[in-house]
Order: C-alpha cells, then sequence, then structure tokens
C-alpha cells in the first residue's frame, strides 16, 4: 500500500514538473484519499450490483445459509450477508468494508456441483478473507490501480507536449527530459499498479486457503472444491478484469499460463499448486 501511494505521488510530481503548477501534486493527493473513502463505504454495493447478485436468506436456501452460520461462528466472525449470482460458472467472492457489513456471494454454478464438505471449503476460504481483512485491502489496491490507469492515460492524451517550448537552450533541454520521464512513467506505471495488484492478491490466496483449512480441519475439502472448479470451462458473464480478483478462482478461464511471464499478471495462483499444498497440508 505504501508503494502504490509512492508510485500515485511519484506520477503527481512528475506531471507537476511537466506542467508547471504544483498544485497538480495536491490534486493527485486528495483524489486519492477520496477515491479510497468512496470504494471503502460503497465499495459491496458496486461489486455486488455489477454481478446482479440476489440477497437470499435461510428460507430461500437452507443448506448454503446453515453452512455459512456454522463456520461464522466457528471463526468468531458475524454472519455475513448471503447472496446468490445466477450464473453457471462455480466460483464465490467476498466483499465488504469490514467483517459487521460483509457479503458472500456464490454462483448458482457453484451450489450444483459441490458437496457438503466442498462447500464448506469454499465458504471456509471466503469467511477467511474477511477474517484477514482482505476485502478492504483488494479494494483499495483496485481504487489505486483505477486511479494511476486513468490519470496514465489523461497525461498520454494531453496536449501538453505541444504547449510551451520558449526559455533558453538550458532550460528547453530540461523541460523536454521531464517530459520524456513524463511519457515513461505514464506508459510504465499502470502495469506497475496492476502487477503490485496482481501480486497482493495471489499472496492472499495462499492464506485464505491456509486459513479456511484450519477453519474447516478438512483441507481436503477446499481441495476437492478447487479441482471441480478448475474442470470447469464455462464462461462467468459480466466479468470484468477490475474485479477477478475477488473471486475464489478467476472467472477468466483458459487464459492461465505456465511461464514466469504469465505468472506475473495472474491473478491466482495456479489451482494445481493450491491443490497440492492444501492436500499436504497436516491439521
Amino acid at each position: 500500500m505504501v508503494l502504490f501511494f509512492v508510485v500515485v505521488m511519484g506520477i503527481g510530481f512528475v506531471f507537476s514538473q511537466v506542467y508547471n503548477d504544483p498544485f497538480i501534486l495536491y490534486v493527485f493527493v486528495f483524489v486519492s484519499i477520496v477515491m479510497n473513502i468512496g470504494s471503502y463505504w460503497f465499495s459491496d454495493k458496486i461489486v455486488l450490483s455489477m454481478y446482479r447478485a440476489v440477497a437470499v436468506n435461510r428460507e430461500d436456501n437452507p443448506d448454503l445459509w446453515n453452512v455459512a452460520e456454522n463456520l461464522s461462528i466457528t471463526a468468531g466472525l458475524p454472519m455475513p450477508r448471503l447472496y446468490i449470482i445466477p450464473d453457471p460458472q462455480p466460483n464465490a467472492f467476498a466483499t465488504g468494508r469490514n467483517k459487521e457489513h460483509a457479503a458472500m456471494a456464490v454462483t448458482s454454478g457453484l451450489l450444483g456441483i459441490l458437496n457438503k464438505t466442498e462447500l464448506e471449503g469454499v465458504i471456509a476460504h471466503e469467511l477467511s478473507h474477511i477474517g484477514n481483512r482482505d476485502m478492504l485491502l483488494s479494494t483499495v489496491v483496485v481504487m489505486l490501480v483505477g486511479f494511476v490507469t486513468l490519470i496514465s492515460d489523461f497525461f498520454l492524451r494531453s496536449r501538453v507536449f505541444h504547449l510551451g517550448g520558449g526559455g533558453n537552450d538550458r532550460g528547453g533541454n530540461a523541460r523536454g527530459v521531464i517530459m520524456l520521464v513524463g511519457v515513461v512513467l505514464a506508459i510504465l506505471s499502470p502495469i506497475i499498479a496492476m502487477l503490485i495488484q496482481f501480486a497482493i492478491s495471489r499472496k492472499r490466496e495462499f492464506l485464505a486457503d491456509a486459513s479456511g483449512a484450519l477453519l474447516t480441519r478438512y483441507p481436503v475439502g477446499l481441495a476437492n472444491a478447487l479441482e471441480k472448479i478448475g474442470s470447469d470451462h464455462s464462461h462467468l458473464q459480466h466479468a470484468h478484469n477490475a474485479t477477478a480478483h475477488l473471486f475464489i478462482s478467476s472467472p477468466f478461464k483458459g487464459k492461465e499460463g505456465a511461464s514466469w511471464l504469465a505468472r506475473l499478471f495472474m491473478t491466482h495462483p495456479p489451482l494445481n499448486e493450491r491443490i497440492r499444498i492444501l492436500r499436504g497440508m497436516k491439521v
């Protein structure tokens, strides 16, 4: 998170030099803070509406409700709001600003293929995200990545490079160097921001797997669930790159790669690696 703010402030500093206006740096910092506050309060509603999630209660799906309620009690967490996403791809995610205002959504496809122990593994994984406060971290990261991408795109599209000039050769050369640095930073900063986002997401998935296995005391249940999720090749409707890291498995099936370069841009660790670790756990 510190690195993200350093990136944002670095971009703001370069842009302020290019435009010769120190106020731009203050605007960058202010907007990033406002975006973080907005995402903190409204992220769950935005994400749930994006995937057309439908709220459910005990009467609507008693099996899902009982599993979530029992595991919440075991984990010492408040019962999250439950939602079902009408989609054939088996997947799930948790969202919300804190454990008192958490929500958990599972797809209809997930409920259709998992048995009780496998469903417990998935729910325990998502509850671990809630207990580990991953939802807040993920939301702030998404907003910062979006902010960095937005301002970089604005910089590249602006006509500032056609303005100014003038002054002596030394001053012109210095301004040219600053503009060149600005272009390079505008191109690279969204890539750097996304790499940070993906690295954070992968680490938190490993942690949620381990925490969920400790919660159920049966890591094989989650391992079996991940195997079923990985063997399904249906596509998630309304899947979006900005929210892909929230899911227990990448919603973009078939786009995972094995090379080190492909893994840098993966939002999730490889499923076979997660399954191997879970099957080797002793709890």
